[in-house]
């Protein structure tokens, strides 16, 4: 009986944390990116927001709550011929749970984001964040 509940236990795969998916992302963009599109993550939280580096880097144009991913598409169909794309990554974890104030700073950002063209979204873990990218046409193929 013992056996059987060890083997229960160890085919759970643990939960990816956020850096772990936006890895596992940007390997996907290296991997099966679509044509004409340049995906970047913006260096723009961590310790350098803290306390009087966080005014300094307000100061130089540092926006808190810009999300995880940013992808430019290339699209002749338009005037200016780009569509951009921002999708903020969450743990599976954080479904349904109660929203924290960095986050309410972060789905401000993405409305501002949103009144200016920008396409954003929120994926909660790594299958949630290729579906997202996929049905944008932002990524081909199968999954890496």
């Amino acid at each position: 009986m013992r056996k059987d509940h060890a083997l229960t236990k160890s085919a759970v795969a643990p939960e990816l944390t956020e850096d772990q998916i936006q890895r596992a992302v940007f390997a996907n963009f290296k991997a099966r990116s679509a044509p004409h599109v340049f995906a970047f993550h913006p260096k723009n939280g961590g310790v350098h927001q803290i306390g009087r580096r966080a005014g300094i880097n307000e100061g130089l144009g540092v926006v808190p709550g810009i999300p995880d991913v940013i992808a430019i598409k290339e699209h002749t169909e338009f005037h200016h011929g780009s569509l951009v794309y921002a999708m903020e990554l969450k743990r599976e974890s954080r479904r349904n749970r109660k929203t924290t104030e960095h986050e309410i700073r972060q789905e401000e950002t993405r409305a501002y984001m949103e009144r200016c063209g920008v396409i954003c979204g929120v994926a909660y873990g790594l299958d949630d964040a290729l579906i997202w990218l996929e049905g944008h046409g932002l990524l081909e193929g199968k999954k890496v």
